[in-house]
């Protein structure tokens, strides 16, 4: 999220500096052409003043001619400025650089309107990449209040360019800093904002796998967030008493039920000892009394599973494989089927040792019962980056693509293996055991029969340890 708010946050901020920035920058840029149009204006309408008196005709020469001329050769050779005194008919009554005439396009457009009585308007905009553009201002010269003569002045813009773009440099060396800041308080903004969320979904997914006893702290970030901490604080305890009383009342009713279970099967077996030797209907009912015994041991298993805390510590769980298929291998020698160990035989991970023992001893039993006599049931260790794997697969008759969503569901067993021992709740508590844990528990085909089985427990402490 923090990725996809922050760069938000900065294309809106400098949008709005950049929105800020234009317009600033064309008014720079205006306000330093009209300083100098405003100079420029003052000097036409100095030379203006100087010309009016100048009476004697296109060709005539007098003082105030000469004193004209002079100057404008000054303030051309001072400031590189072209300026002339032309009458209404182009001819030159005083002009500096000598020969300089009226320049075509901007120029002449002011001098037709300075013959019209009025100062020419502001010429157009010179902006900074113009390396070739000058001002051109005119201002008439009046006498007895016709306009007997104009006063054009042609400028260079080099300076002008030059203030422009040194005040956009500064302008954009403001933009900058101001982005920089702009960045800095995003950060800021989307750390503290986000913040409450990272713990929050810390804590999700906590409880998610099994820690419970996750919470959030309610504090820093918006209130809105802190609320949300708060109700989902709420949230967790509730859900945690519910489970609590799920696990307690499954463990209180399976722990209950045993004793009158156990007088029923003792009424049972001094029932049996008035019928004839090998009736059926008492064998039948010992089998249904000794199942129902195993679903309520299985049923107080599950629930200390799910409610017992793990001791997670860094376990070869390479010695503890081992160890569990030495202990398998007497029933499958029994069974005349060989139990075999692969792998390395060092592999550590977090794990607590009797949860992931007795996990082990599930998935081993449950392989068992289904392989046949002559087959084989393989146990291998391996390790994968942060993850630590025990992979079972047996040559059973294996599951069903539809059968393998429903495995490790409570009370669940294929249609195919009803007759076979056992109260389907072993991969249930396998699954508890090492969700505790932080670990997990896959299925998947055998090649080319049976069921693959892959319990897997992470290599890295968990924070919890």
């Amino acid at each position: 999220m923090r990725t996809r708010l922050l760069p938000l946050l900065i294309v809106l901020m400098a949008g709005v500096l950049l929105a800020l920035g234009f317009p600033l920058a064309v008014s720079l840029a205006a306000a330093e052409q009209q300083r100098v149009v405003v100079d420029r204006l003052d000097d036409t309408a100095r030379f203006a003043a100087q010309a009016q008196f100048v009476t004697d005709g296109i060709s005539g020469q007098d003082e105030r001619r000469e004193t004209l001329e002079e100057e404008l050769s000054r303030y051309h050779s001072v400031y590189g400025m072209r300026t002339g005194v032309f009458y209404r008919t182009d001819a030159a009554m005083a002009r500096a650089p000598e020969f300089w005439q009226i320049p075509e396009g901007e120029g002449r457009r002011a001098f037709n309107e300075a013959l019209l009585g009025r100062r020419s308007h502001d010429p157009p905009q010179v902006w900074p990449w113009q390396e070739n553009a000058r001002l051109v201002i005119a201002s008439p010269v009046v006498r007895d209040g016709d306009v007997v003569a104009v006063v054009v002045t042609d400028s260079p813009t080099g300076q002008l360019r030059s203030r422009i773009l040194t005040g956009w440099l500064l302008i954009g060396a403001g933009e900058t800093a101001a982005m920089l800041l702009a960045l800095v308080a995003a950060e800021r903004l989307t750390g503290w904002v986000l913040r409450p969320v990272r713990v929050l979904d810390a804590a999700t997914h906590d409880i998610a796998t099994g820690r419970l006893n996750s919470r959030v702290a309610a504090a820093g970030g918006p209130p809105e967030l802190r609320r949300l901490a708060r109700s989902f604080n709420e949230m967790a305890d509730n859900v945690e008493e519910v489970l609590e009383q799920q696990r307690a009342f499954v463990a209180d009713a399976s722990h209950q039920l045993r004793n009158p279970l156990a007088a029923l099967l003792l009424r049972i077996e001094l029932l049996a000892l008035e019928l004839p030797e090998g009736n059926e209907e008492i064998a039948s009912v010992r089998t249904e009394g000794k199942r129902l015994a195993q679903v309520l041991d299985d049923l107080l298993d599950l629930a200390l599973a799910e409610h017992a805390s793990t001791d997670l510590r860094l376990s070869d769980i390479g010695a503890l494989a081992a160890e569990r298929v030495a202990a398998w291998r007497p029933l499958a020698d029994e069974k005349g089927v060989r139990l075999s160990g692969h792998g390395s035989p060092a592999v550590t991970a977090w794990a607590d040792p009797v949860a992931l023992s007795s996990a082990l001893d599930a998935v081993i039993d449950n392989a068992l019962k289904f392989t046949p006599a002559g087959e084989e049931v393989g146990v291998e260790v391996s390790a994968d980056g942060e993850t630590s794997t025990i992979v079972i697969t047996d040559r059973g008759p294996g599951l069903t693509d539809e059968e393998l969503g429903r495995v490790g569901d409570r009370f669940w067993r294929s249609n195919r293996h009803q007759n076979v021992k056992g109260s389907g709740l072993g991969l249930s508590i396998t699954r508890a055991l090492l969700t505790a844990g932080g670990g997990s528990i896959s299925y998947a085909h055998a090649e080319p029969n049976g069921l693959r089985v892959t319990l897997t427990v992470p290599r890295t402490s968990p924070p919890t340890a």
